[in-house]
């Protein structure tokens, strides 16, 4: 609670100002204030948004969510809970809220499983299908590895631009994101995908060959999967030794390298057609 806090924060200071470090001249990091740390309930919300809501709003973006991937699960709930409450305190309706969702981040992996970023990356997903004017630009292919902030800000300004043009000032003529994934069913031993294209159809990053989808049979083991694209908007999935296909996943890593985009070179969003349990499934505290 808040008392215990304050008591902790207390006991930190007086330590360190106390410090042989401190006596010495050198001046380490004093501790925070809890009623001033960001992390603190309600910290940021009354330093940063409460102020603004006497104001007019025509819309949101929301930049980005790394904190948060180790409880991803939980992120679900929290995000909508989020966009819910500054509705409700704004009270002009459902206006536009557009997220960005995590770029690809971290080593590389060379074999498929289990990432919680994906799983954060899909728990901004949901927000967008939870609660209406909710969009999410996909930036998996704006990433570094060793760099948690994208130095290409263009486009991922272009990407959310792509969403309000479309949605907010009617320009229907623009493709407004990368394909996202609808549906799959199973014919002769090979999985069939189908994507919303938005109008344009799937293609690969420059020709390459079709890459980033992992599929996994009944033993629910991941391994890579070949997969062609089959028609505008449907991906062919088949598993190299021939196993019946029960699930398929695609771009599910921290930093993947898939290749699936439309013509308008905007990526395919990350997903999983599974529902299994994820590694941050049970994670609620920071």
């Amino acid at each position: 609670n808040g008392e215990a806090a304050q008591k902790r924060y207390e006991e930190a200071l007086e330590e360190w100002e106390n410090s042989p470090a401190q006596n010495r001249g050198r001046r380490p990091r004093p501790p925070q204030e809890p009623l001033s740390s960001p992390h603190y309930p309600s910290s940021l919300y009354n330093g940063m948004i409460a102020p603004l809501v006497p104001y007019a709003i025509r819309g949101a973006i929301w930049y980005q969510g790394e904190s948060n991937a180790g409880r991803a699960y939980q992120y679900r709930t929290l995000m909508t809970a989020m966009i819910q409450s500054w509705r409700d305190a704004w009270d002009q309706g459902d206006f536009p809220f557009y997220q960005v969702q995590l770029a690809n981040f971290l080593d590389k992996r060379d074999q498929p499983g289990d990432s919680a970023w994906a799983e954060l990356r899909e728990a901004q997903q949901i927000a967008t299908e939870a609660l209406p004017n909710v969009g999410a630009a996909c930036i998996i292919d704006l990433g570094t590895a060793k760099d948690i902030h994208p130095r290409d800000k263009q486009n991922v300004a272009k990407r959310l631009a792509r969403l309000a043009l479309h949605d907010v000032y009617g320009r229907n003529s623009i493709t407004r994101q990368g394909p996202t994934y609808e549906s799959m069913k199973v014919e002769d031993g090979k999985a069939i995908l189908t994507f919303e294209t938005y109008g344009s159809p799937l293609t690969t990053y420059y020709q390459q060959p079709l890459q980033g989808f992992a599929i996994a049979g009944e033993d629910k083991k991941w391994v890579w999967g070949d997969a062609k694209i089959t028609g505008k908007n449907t991906v062919e999935v088949s598993h190299p030794e021939g196993k019946e296909p029960v699930a398929v996943r695609y771009n599910w890593s921290d930093n993947p390298d898939g290749t699936l985009y439309n013509e308008k070179f905007l990526p395919a969003y990350p997903f999983r057609t599974d529902d299994w349990d994820g590694v941050t499934k049970n994670n609620v505290k920071p």
